[in-house]
């Protein structure tokens, strides 16, 4: 089994002309009120992957409906904990490009106390994945108490934030990044070129392995002595909102296969090239059968070590 401490949030989405600039009122093409948050998000792509997973979060009582496509999806939600603080949320401008700009509330992602983590971490065992990403509360503690429980821990610092700096980030075996947040957490530009960012990677944390995703330009992996890059598949995107959380997912239930690099990224990579021909964020997210027949129909983007 592999768990996922992560936010459940109720996402707001806009489909607009334009994304809204200061001191306008902009008309929506269109309105949908979704389930969304990283965490969900990720944890629904791990079981539409074929994985297995048990999202570990907190929600608000009145919003208990978003549960259900979560469990459809074969999610294990048994410790989702319903509570009176208010959902996490998000609004979510998508212009006609397809590029999108969120305004972020925690609420209910920001209220775990010691207690809750620590029954938590009671139930999974030494070896097995935990995976983070940065919208849930006292990510310090649990990286270090995962850690010396013997778990692996997968993390992705997004949002990123100043508190990402100052976690125990070698203490995780695994870190997924895009560009601007490989930037931030070796102080570079994020124009710098993907080798100059690996190269600050692995002098900061020289045994965590680095997936680095650059949307366009693919996605490059480093682990030790090993780097390597896949081309991103050639598609015209609608909405890139999940692609990130889509590919996160199924690099994670590939690796729960124990499925090797290579054949996770070549995986990871075309469900995200299929989410962002979609709309939205959970009901973008591909099944494995679709994953599947695109890695059949379509060409095979080259991958190579650099």
């Amino acid at each position: 089994m592999l768990y996922n401490y992560g936010s459940i949030n109720i996402d707001h989405v806009y489909r607009v002309p334009h994304l809204v600039r200061p001191g306008e009122t902009l008309a929506s093409h269109s309105y949908r009120q979704v389930l969304g948050g990283k965490g969900a998000n990720q944890s629904l792509a791990i079981a539409r992957a074929g994985g297995h997973v048990m999202h570990w979060g907190l929600l608000g009582q009145v919003d208990h409906w978003v549960l259900e496509t979560l469990s459809s999806a074969g999610v294990d939600i048994s410790r989702v904990e319903l509570t009176l603080e208010p959902s996490g949320h998000a609004l979510i401008q998508v212009d006609d490009q397809g590029e999108n700009a969120i305004i972020l509330h925690p609420g209910a992602n920001h209220a775990f106390t010691n207690a809750q983590q620590d029954a938590l971490l009671a139930i999974p065992s030494a070896g097995d994945w935990l995976l983070l990403q940065n919208e849930c509360n006292a990510l310090d503690r649990l990286i270090t108490l995962a850690a010396e429980r013997g778990l692996l821990v997968a993390f992705n610092p997004a949002p990123m934030a100043a508190n990402v700096l100052q976690l125990p980030l070698e203490r995780c075996q695994l870190l997924f990044l895009n560009r601007g947040e490989a930037a931030d957490l070796i102080d570079e530009q994020a124009q710098a070129p993907s080798e100059r960012l690996l190269d600050g990677l692995r002098r900061r944390l020289p045994e965590v392995e680095i997936v680095l995703t650059l949307g366009r330009e693919g996605v490059c992996y480093q682990h030790g002595d090993t780097r390597l890059q896949l081309e991103a598949h050639r598609v015209d995107a609608l909405d890139t909102t999940a692609a990130g959380d889509t590919f996160i997912g199924y690099f994670m239930a590939a690796r729960q296969r124990n499925a090797d690099v290579e054949d996770a990224l070549r995986l990871a990579s075309t469900a995200a090239a299929l989410c962002v021909q979609r709309e939205g964020a959970a009901p973008s997210i591909p099944v494995v059968s679709e994953v599947e027949d695109s890695t059949r129909d379509w060409p095979m983007p080259e991958l190579h070590a650099i």
